[in-house]
């Protein structure tokens, strides 16, 4: 029984212990870190307006190339990111062959531009810190 009462203390003891290390190692100022775009910040939609921002425009193949996903992975991401006015889709025949093209808009640009600005200031702080 004894054993038990030891096995049982032990635990705690190493959680006090675990906290007042955590309250030794509490940074003295908190962090203060500017909300992310959302929209933006998964990958392959960064991955999109980062493309797009450095290119007249794209099409469906050339993004699906250059982000390395599959069909659906990015026409969904494409959709949410056209459905915010940060993407443009342009959808046409070529000899009968069915296109789509994308353009960053100004929405776009400038919410792509404010998310650069969060991460540099994200960036900034925790170098700081």
């Amino acid at each position: 029984m004894a054993r038990s009462l030891v096995q049982r203390r032990k635990p705690a003891k190493a959680a006090a212990a675990a906290r007042e290390h955590a309250r030794e190692d509490a940074p003295t100022r908190q962090l203060q870190l500017p909300e992310l775009d959302r929209l933006i910040h998964e990958r392959i939609r960064l991955g999109i307006v980062s493309a797009l921002a450095t290119n007249p425009s794209l099409s469906f193949n050339d993004l699906k190339r250059i982000l390395k996903t599959t069909d659906g992975n990015l026409s969904v991401h494409a959709r949410k990111l056209e459905e915010a006015d940060y993407i443009s889709c342009l959808k046409y025949f070529e000899a009968r062959v069915p296109r789509t093209e994308y353009r960053l808009t100004a929405t776009g640009r400038r919410a792509l531009a404010q998310y650069l600005d969060q991460m540099e200031a994200w960036i900034r702080l925790t170098r700081d810190h």
